[in-house]
């Protein structure tokens, strides 16, 4: 086995000389600092005005564009010239955005990111080591005594809860659509929604088809959520509740009528193995020879680009320190284990939908 087929070469050569590693390592260790940095050149609207200048601004000119001091101006600037966001014109010291500032600025993943990794992780990370050691989200307890980030997401801040759903959508949303063509070449009539959050894949689904009914199986006070997303749009009719913990390996999948497609987008990461093992192998129990379980994920081993693997690798620790302290991003030979161990086995791997989904499809 590969560990990681699509990566291979990024993760086993070294490809950087000995001064591009030192420099790699003092970006390190000010990692938190140059996050900051990032993050406020962005917020004081810095970067858009370098952007929209034509031949660049002096110091003096943000500061009377942007209200900030001379001194607050100057730090940014010289932090921003040193990590690389600014480039600065030594002949009028005019300062100019340069290609990483421009990234920063206008991909919309990395903002997406920076929300999250400021108003959700931020201040949870300083309790990762306590997390590592005793496997549980240590770093939540700011936000509230929950056991688990969800049973609390609907008493998080608002800006805190905007953060995260920015995060979870932007991820899912954009392969929605390729998702939705694979669901529905097995022609569901029932599909069970586990862990379905606001209702937003389910009214996809029932959009696409007019003729299928989805059940989303969820915390019950997830489910209150989705009511509330869902009532009055098109379709919603169509779309039902389960509710369930299921980290209580007594409470079982419903068996009111046969689901075709079982589905988990997104889902099995916010658990454990050991977890992902009891939920597949009662999943297994109301499937026959006909039913298909769909687990869409971004494994990180199934990325294209360095990029992705890094940022799906960092988010594994989103979910040390905050959301339950056990679960990963998942390398997908792990996850097919699991499945076999449930008595299931993977029938195809769709990969490349969105911005890096795979789908697994799963057979009794």
């Amino acid at each position: 086995m590969k560990l990681f087929p699509n990566l291979e070469k990024a993760y086993t050569e070294e490809h950087l000389t000995a001064p591009e590693a030192q420099s790699r390592a003092y970006m390190i260790a000010f990692g938190p600092i140059v996050f900051q940095v990032g993050r406020l050149m962005i917020k004081f609207g810095i970067l858009d005005l370098l952007r929209d200048s034509d031949k660049g601004l002096t110091q003096e000119e943000i500061v009377g564009k942007t209200g900030l001091t001379p001194y607050a101006v100057k730090v940014l600037m010289e932090g921003s010239l040193c990590i690389g966001l600014v480039l600065v014109d030594t002949a009028t010291d005019r300062f100019s955005l340069s290609k990483t500032g421009w990234f920063l600025l206008n991909d919309p993943a990395i903002r997406v990111n920076i929300d999250f990794n400021h108003d959700v992780n931020y201040e949870g990370w300083f309790k990762l080591e306590e997390a590592l050691k005793e496997g549980k989200p240590s770093g939540l307890e700011h936000f509230g005594n929950w056991p688990t980030i969800y049973e609390g997401l609907s008493q998080l801040p608002e800006q805190v809860k905007k953060s995260w759903f920015g995060f979870d959508h932007f991820y899912s949303d954009g392969s929605f659509e390729q998702a939705l063509d694979i669901v529905f070449s097995y022609k569901p009539q029932n599909l069970l929604d586990v862990g379905g959050n606001t209702g937003r894949w389910a009214l996809q689904c029932v959009n696409h088809d007019d003729k299928v009914n989805v059940t989303i199986m969820d915390l019950p006070q997830q489910l209150e959520m989705m009511r509330e997303f869902t009532k009055g749009q098109k379709g919603s009719e169509r779309v039902g509740g389960y509710g369930i913990n299921m980290l209580d390996d007594s409470q079982q999948f419903p068996t009111d009528k046969h689901y075709d497609i079982i589905w988990m987008s997104q889902f099995l990461d916010c658990f454990g193995e050991n977890e992902i093992l009891s939920i597949l192998s009662r999943a297994a129990k109301i499937m026959d020879a006909d039913s298909r379980l769909c687990i869409m994920e971004t494994f990180w081993d199934r990325q294209k680009y360095t990029p992705a693997a890094f940022t799906l690798t960092m988010t594994s620790l989103y979910f040390t320190a905050l959301a339950n302290g056990n679960s990963k991003m998942y390398h997908s030979s792990d996850m097919e284990a699991v499945v076999n161990k449930a008595g299931l086995k993977v029938e195809k791997i769709h990969d490349g939908l969105g911005l890096g989904h795979s789908i697994m499809v799963c057979k009794k």
